[in-house]
């Protein structure tokens, strides 16, 4: 008898012990935190929200959404940077991560060392558009307003140095014309000024610029990447009207602090992956502009350094500087 009473005692204490070092508890046990470079309404806050939904549903612990942009959005890539790296602090990524690392140089933080990227979510359709009072409708009349008015025209983006910012320099150093940049801090209050004519056009997602082109509020320019979009067949890209190369595509995915164990690595990636090729997101992203990738790790950092070269390779030949 007090044999068996001693292995229960001893069954009871190992499970005691378990619990307070925590290995009895499965990944998540208590609410995630997805950390973004903007304010509520951006493309990034959308895309979060809706796979942030999707993995509460699987998980059954809430993703929560937590904005912090500033500093040509580097604050969030900071913030998570030296988060722990037990997969309750992800980070939300854009193609403003590798402009961050091209345009800050040094960083407080390495964008290849201090993350463990975990998969791209989604690649995005860009939209130049502009308010309807703008005296231009297509990228040639653009052009030639422009050189006729050169710094005159004001275009809003969602930080210096971010992948709009970098981007649109990007397109008037191609056709030679010059613009005045506006950086916000959010994206509701960017998208506050652009809707009053305050400023006149901006590069956006076309996910978060659609409900607005349809609605008449702004008007589109062109489409930013190379290809088409099925939703605006008749669309031309800036390539088609008249600036060969240029292709500007967003996308977004989620990397985590470096060190990220394993185990919690591939959970959250597959996972991830299933959410982002799931029919109802898929279907969503078709009808905003959206296209599903839902890859792995290795893939998604590969697409990662690909980026960051690229951008260091244009702000070099632009000239910007982190002060503009």
């Amino acid at each position: 008898m007090q044999t068996r009473l001693n292995i229960i005692l001893l069954a009871s204490c190992t499970f005691s012990l378990n619990n307070v070092w925590g290995q009895a508890a499965p990944y998540p046990s208590k609410p995630v935190t997805m950390v973004v470079s903007t304010g509520p309404g951006a493309s990034n806050d959308v895309e979060a929200r809706m796979y942030g939904q999707k993995l509460s549903e699987a998980y059954g612990q809430p993703f929560v959404v937590d904005y912090k942009p500033g500093a040509g959005t580097t604050l969030a890539a900071i913030y998570v940077a030296k988060a722990a790296p037990d997969g309750y602090t992800l980070l939300g990524v854009s193609s403003s991560f590798p402009a961050a690392a091209a345009l800050y140089r040094p960083l407080p933080y390495d964008p290849v060392k201090d993350f463990t990227p975990l998969v791209l979510m989604s690649k995005r359709s860009t939209v130049l558009m502009a308010h309807p009072s703008a005296p231009f409708k297509t990228i040639p009349e653009y052009i030639a307003y422009t050189k006729a008015n050169p710094g005159i025209v004001n275009i809003a983006t969602v930080g210096a140095g971010s992948g709009p910012h970098i981007n649109a320099a990007w397109f008037h150093m191609l056709v030679n014309t010059k613009a005045t940049y506006i950086h916000y801090k959010s994206a509701a209050a960017m998208q506050g000024d652009l809707l009053s004519g305050r400023v006149h056009m901006t590069y956006a997602s076309l996910l978060t610029g659609l409900p607005h082109i349809k609605s008449g509020k702004l008007r589109l320019i062109a489409l930013g990447n190379a290809e088409r979009s099925p939703l605006l067949p008749d669309v031309l890209t800036v390539a088609e009207q008249g600036v060969p190369g240029y292709d500007y595509a967003s996308m977004f995915g989620y990397m985590a602090p470096a060190g990220l164990p394993a185990a919690i690595v591939n959970k959250l990636s597959v996972d991830m992956a299933k959410a982002a090729r799931s029919p109802d997101i898929v279907k969503r992203l078709e009808t905003e502009g959206g296209i599903p990738i839902g890859n792995t790790p290795a893939q998604f950092a590969q697409l990662l350094s690909v980026e960051i070269n690229r951008y260091r390779k244009l702000v070099d030949e632009l000239g910007i500087k982190p002060e503009e």
